[in-house]
C-alpha cells in the first residue's frame, strides 16, 4: 500500500507557537511550517536553501497552499529560530499523526526499526543525536521517530517507539539490539509479528540456535530456498532456513509468540573473493498469505538484516530435502 499524503495545515494548526505575541512577529507559525516542510519534502536540507526555495516558489506556496505570506517570505535566520524553539514532543505528536494517517493500515506491512546516529548533530561536549526510526519497507515511509535519551540506549527508545503505532498485523523486523523479551512482548501484544536478529548479545540462545540450524540443514533436514543476484561485478547468494520444530528450545516459553527460528546465509563473490556470513533469527510467524519476499530492518538503502519470508503456508517442515528454489533478480527490480 502507498501513503497518499493529505493537506498536513490541520495536523499543525494546534502547534503552540513559541513566540511571544508581539509586532515583530511578522510572519505566521502556519506559513513558516508549510515553508519548511514543502522544502524538506523536496530534498533541501539547509535553512539558506529554504528560503530560496520559497522565493522561487512563491506563486505555488500562495496559489496552491493558500499561505498568507503577508510580509514576504521569511528569512533563513528566522526559519530556523523558530523551528529551534517549537516543542519537539508536540511538534512529534502533530507530525506523527499526520504521517501515519498517510498510511492508516499497516497489516500486512514490513516495518523495519532502525536506530541511526545524525551525523554533525555533536555539539562540544553534548553527545550526537541517536535516533530510531520505524520504517514501513513496502511503502518506503519513515513512520515515526524516536530519541534515544542521554545515557540510554535503544533497548529503552525502541518500546516507546512502538507505543506510538498502530502495529495490527504488521510484521516488524529488528536488529540484534532489539531482540529483547520485553520488546517481543510489546509487539505481539499489539497484534503484530516479528523477526529479530539473533546474536551473542543472547550468547546461549544464539548457540543453541546456530546449533541446531547449521545442523539440520547439514543433514537435509531443513528445506533451503536461494536466491541469487548479480549486479555491478558481484554476485550474491543467499540461502534461507526456516524451522518451526522448538520442541527442544527451553527458551521457547520466554519468548512471548515465538514459533520458528530462522537461518541466512549470504555469500558474495567479486573476482576471486568469495565471502560468506550466516545469520540468525526468532520469527513470530507461521502463516503467511504474502508471496515470498525480502523483511529487511533498518531505514531505506541502510538495512542491517535481511531474511526471506517465504509463504509459509506451503512451505515444508519435514525432514525429506526440497531442492533449493532459485531467483535471479536484478538490481534494477528493486524498489
Amino acid at each position: 500500500m502507498q501513503p497518499c499524503l493529505l493537506d498536513p495545515r490541520p495536523y499543525f494548526a494546534d502547534l503552540p507557537d513559541p513566540r511571544r505575541e508581539t509586532r515583530n512577529n511578522l510572519h505566521s507559525l502556519q506559513d513558516i511550517l508549510m515553508i519548511v516542510l514543502c522544502a524538506v519534502l523536496s530534498g533541501v536540507e539547509d535553512w539558506v536553501g529554504m528560503e530560496a526555495f520559497a522565493e522561487e516558489k512563491v506563486a505555488w506556496l500562495r496559489g496552491g497552499l493558500g499561505l498568507s505570506l503577508s510580509n514576504g517570505i521569511p528569512s533563513h535566520d528566522t526559519l530556523s529560530e523558530v523551528m529551534g524553539r517549537i516543542d519537539p514532543v508536540a511538534f512529534r505528536a502533530a507530525f506523527t499523526t499526520w504521517a501515519t494517517t498517510a498510511l492508516p493500515r499497516l497489516a500486512g506491512e514490513q516495518v523495519c526499526i532502525d536506530g541511526k546516529t545524525l551525523r554533525g548533530s555533536r555539539e562540544g561536549t553534548n553527545p550526537a543525536v541517536h535516533l530510531v526510526s520505524a520504517f514501513a519497507g513496502q511503502a518506503r515511509w519513515v513512520l515515526a521517530q524516536q530519541a534515544v535519551a542521554e545515557k540510554s540506549n535503544e533497548i529503552t527508545a525502541i518500546p516507546d517507539l512502538l507505543t506510538l503505532l498502530d502495529l495490527q498485523g504488521a510484521i516488524v523486523s529488528i536488529d540484534a539490539m532489539g531482540c529483547q523479551k520485553a520488546i517481543a512482548q510489546t509487539i505481539i501484544e499489539a497484534g503484530a509479528d516479528y523477526v529479530l536478529a539473533l546474536k551473542d548479545n543472547h550468547p546461549t540462545l544464539c548457540e543453541d540456535v546456530q546449533l541446531w540450524l547449521d545442523t539440520e540443514i547439514a543433514r537435509g533436514r531443513l528445506p533451503v530456498q536461494e536466491t541469487i543476484e548479480k549486479a555491478h561485478g558481484r554476485i550474491k547468494i543467499r540461502r534461507y532456513a526456516l524451522s518451526r520444530h522448538l520442541d527442544w528450545l527451553d527458551a521457547k516459553p520466554h519468548w512471548a509468540g515465538l514459533q520458528a527460528v530462522g537461518r541466512v546465509e549470504s555469500t558474495r563473490i567479486i573476482g576471486e573473493d568469495v565471502s560468506t556470513e550466516c545469520r540468525y533469527f526468532l520469527c513470530s510467524l507461521i502463516n503467511t498469505a504474502s508471496p515470498p519476499r525480502s523483511v529487511a530492518t533498518g531505514a531505506s538503502k541502510t538495512s542491517s538484516i535481511e531474511f526471506w519470508m517465504c509463504n509459509l503456508a506451503k512451505m515444508p517442515v519435514g525432514h525429506g530435502a526440497t531442492t533449493p528454489t532459485k531467483t535471479w533478480r536484478s538490481s534494477a527490480a528493486w524498489p
